[in-house]
């Protein structure tokens, strides 16, 4: 049997990043997603880490609005009643990160009566961050060493995908919900830069970011039977690093905000656009008091 490509690997790693393949959740993470009042995961029988960023305290004592920003893996899966779920939640925008060939593999059949305006852009995704040469040779710590490497990196290339999706927001746009495939890199990202926008403390973000890990299910994602993932073909020490929400990954992306000058503020006012004005407007939209 033909061994998978490079190329075939990476393509299937980056439609499946973001698998809960990960060490198991944290008491302390556990304990974010199960402190709220409502629950965070929406309940779709076809979704992929669909869930609601409400119910977080941000530094002033405010909380993040429940039913108005989501975060998703891809809605490939979505059933009918998936659809009428999301057309009663009142979605009104989603911003899809997904390039090109993950949007034709994993196409979302919105009905008419109950699509969202789906805003994305017509690129390649960047796999230059793989370790060089062959996955035969890949190592966990070659692997999780790019993974961080990549986030970075993330940053600048959706740079104009996140700055249209604090666009919507401004606007009023909302409930509005945002997605890559697996809903973990790209989409932490997102979600990482709207919460703290929002004055969402630091390790809230990042334990909102490692509930991928408690949240999405891997085997949905490797396959199985007769269509299993190229990946299932690596040791399983080498897939874990790859797809997993590991804090390391996001505090990269952090350390190039914080590194900025003028700090997290600095870095969406200069990189982002937002001015204080636009960030007391996001507060004033999406946080409430009590």
């Amino acid at each position: 049997m033909r061994r998978p490509t490079l190329t075939v690997l990476a393509t299937s790693a980056l439609l499946a990043l973001g698998a809960a393949h990960g060490p198991a959740a944290t008491a302390q993470q556990r304990a974010v997603a199960a402190s709220a009042d409502r629950q965070r995961l929406v309940p779709l029988e076809g979704g992929r880490n669909f869930r609601d960023l409400g119910g977080y305290r941000t530094a002033d004592g405010r909380t993040v609005k429940w039913g108005m920003l989501y975060r998703s893996g891809s809605m490939h899966g979505l059933t009918d009643a998936d659809f009428r779920t999301l057309h009663t939640l009142g979605i009104q925008v989603v911003c899809d990160l997904r390039d090109r060939r993950e949007r034709a593999a994993e196409p979302v059949r919105w009905p008419d009566a109950e699509m969202p305006r789906v805003l994305s852009d017509d690129y390649t995704l960047d796999l230059g961050f793989l370790p060089a040469g062959s996955p035969k040779d890949w190592t966990a710590e070659k692997v999780r060493a790019a993974m961080a490497a990549s986030y970075p990196r993330m940053l600048e290339q959706f740079n104009g995908q996140y700055r249209r999706m604090f666009a919507e927001l401004l606007a009023g746009h909302a409930p509005l919900a945002f997605n890559c495939s697996a809903g973990k890199d790209r989409t932490g990202i997102a979600a990482a830069l709207l919460l703290t926008a929002l004055g969402v403390p630091r390790q809230t973000v990042i334990d909102d970011y490692l509930l991928t890990n408690t949240y999405l299910d891997p085997a949905k994602l490797l396959g199985s039977g007769a269509s299993p993932s190229p990946l299932s073909a690596l040791p399983p020490a080498v897939v874990q690093p790859l797809l997993a929400a590991d804090r390391s990954y996001i505090e990269a992306a952090f350390a190039v905000i914080d590194g900025h000058a003028g700090g997290a503020e600095g870095y969406l006012q200069d990189k982002l656009g937002l001015t204080r004005a636009d960030l007391t407007r996001l507060r004033d939209l999406y946080l409430t008091r009590g």
